[in-house]
């Protein structure tokens, strides 16, 4: 089977429309939360489905409650965590789902540029 032209790839159904680089801005802020070393590590945390606070995150990654609660920010606005609030405390985990689509996205936008 032939593979599909640029014009035949279609783009996952959870993507918005691209922006000025090509990518959806859900997949610009995809790359964004996986840029800083931290947040790679806060990530790390995650691996085998772990759900935690933001003070565990502090704890474990050796920063403070504010930066943990910044950088959870970024990585839920990238699509790379989810959250959900249990009275005052807010638990994070992978958002698996997220992840996945801005990495069809990306693989899209990869095969059609290079």
């Amino acid at each position: 089977m032939d593979e599909p032209t640029p014009s035949q790839v279609t783009p996952p159904a959870t993507a918005t429309p691209a922006g000025p680089s090509g990518l959806a801005p859900d997949t610009q802020e995809f790359l964004k939360a996986l840029g800083s070393p931290t947040r790679q590590r806060i990530m790390m945390l995650f691996a085998q489905g772990a759900e935690l606070s933001v003070g565990h995150v502090a704890e474990r990654v050796g920063i403070s409650q504010a930066t943990a609660s910044q950088q959870l920010t970024l990585l839920r606005r990238g699509r790379v965590v989810t959250s959900r609030r249990d009275g005052k405390t807010v638990y994070y985990r992978a958002d698996r789902d997220g992840a996945q689509a801005a990495l069809a996205e990306l693989q899209s936008y990869l095969k059609t540029c290079c």
